[in-house]
């Protein structure tokens, strides 16, 4: 299962914007396209951009995304918009509407496959392999279910920045997830329980904001949080 990100104009779900996708096990998110929100996107193995209307704004759109960030593009669109895409669009493979479950998966593994050649962050004893979807700390491997891999890989991706829990919620469970701040806190509790005795207090809690990961400099240092 994959963390995909989806880009459209209406207040429309993703299976409003392309069916098969509601069929598929991957973590979905919806954002408005607006290009300004583009450098504060939410961390995703894919991007997908509704194209089925507005091409105009779709291409622009297209590719401020080729240029932000090395996340392949899935581009959605209608038969009619067929005859204007090109090569300068930006985007790495595209599906019409009606593409069936199975051929949508087919062409998101490949994407990721040749997206993933590996992210490896390397922080506070921790190295997680994106790629493999594997993370070892002092080269133990740790078990991790999906969401506390993506959890630790965020925080490790930003070592020392305090986020709340309801930026963890939008930037890990995503800006439709409906549920409450309270299941953080019980994730991170999770991973701690993982980390073990030792390495607990790693992930840091900051009273009345949230929490962060210690980055190795700051391992001696006085801090405001704890890791209670």
């Amino acid at each position: 299962m994959a963390t995909l990100l989806l880009f459209t104009p209406g207040p429309e779900t993703s299976p409003d914007v392309l069916p098969a996708l509601g069929l598929l096990d991957h973590h979905v998110r919806v954002l408005p396209t607006d290009a300004a929100a583009v450098p504060r996107a939410p961390v995703a193995d894919l991007w997908l951009l509704d194209a089925r209307r507005d091409l105009v704004a779709a291409r622009a759109l297209c590719r401020s995304l080729a240029a932000a960030a090395p996340v392949p593009v899935l581009l959605v669109v209608a038969p009619d918009g067929l005859p204007v895409l090109t090569e300068a669009w930006g985007f790495d493979d595209f599906v019409q509407t009606g593409v069936g479950p199975a051929e949508l998966q087919s062409r998101i593994r490949l994407l990721l496959a040749a997206g993933r050649d590996g992210e490896v962050v390397t922080t506070a004893g921790l190295v997680i392999d994106e790629g493999a979807y594997a993370a070892r700390l002092h080269g133990e491997p740790l078990d991790l279910t999906y969401t506390e891999f993506e959890l630790l890989k965020f925080l490790a991706q930003h070592p020392g920045r305090v986020f709340s829990r309801q930026q963890l919620l939008n930037d890990v469970w995503g800006y439709d997830y409906y549920g409450g701040t309270r299941t953080v806190d019980v994730h991170v509790r999770r991973l701690r329980a993982k980390l073990g005795p030792e390495h607990e207090a790693l992930i840091q809690t900051v009273r009345n904001v949230g929490y962060r990961l210690v980055p190795p400099a700051s391992d001696s240092a006085p801090s405001s949080g704890s890791a209670d």
